[in-house]
Order: C-alpha cells, then structure tokens, then sequence
C-alpha cells in the first residue's frame, strides 16, 4: 500500500497522487467506488496523506 500524497478534484471523481520509487504515480477513483469503498471524498481531498492506496486491488483505505 501506498500513501497518497495529494488529490485532485473532478466533476465525476477524484484523481490521487502518490510516489513510487521515485516516479509519480496517479489513479482515478469515480464518486460511486468511493461511496461503495467507503471513503469521504471530501476528506479524501483536505487530508490525502491519511489515506493509503492498494493499486493491485484498485482501493483505497484510511490509516486512522
């Protein structure tokens, strides 16, 4: 799992950013998956870095 550094918001979801061996990375989460994941996408957005991203699973998680 990754941490996710920063987020970016759209009209259809919410783009996150995270750092891999030195090369930035990014993933596209829809509004739908974030609810079915159960994921605040406005916290997801103000507090990015208490998130945690599973890219094999395609998921997000809290670390709190």
């Amino acid at each position: 799992m990754q941490k996710i550094e920063s987020s970016k918001k759209y009209p259809n979801g919410i783009q996150v950013f995270w750092t891999d061996e030195g090369k930035e990375l990014t993933d596209f989460f829809p509004y739908e998956e974030l609810i079915d994941m159960k994921i605040n996408a406005f916290d997801l957005l103000k507090n990015p870095a208490i998130y945690r991203i599973d890219v094999k699973n395609h998921k997000i998680e809290s670390s709190v």
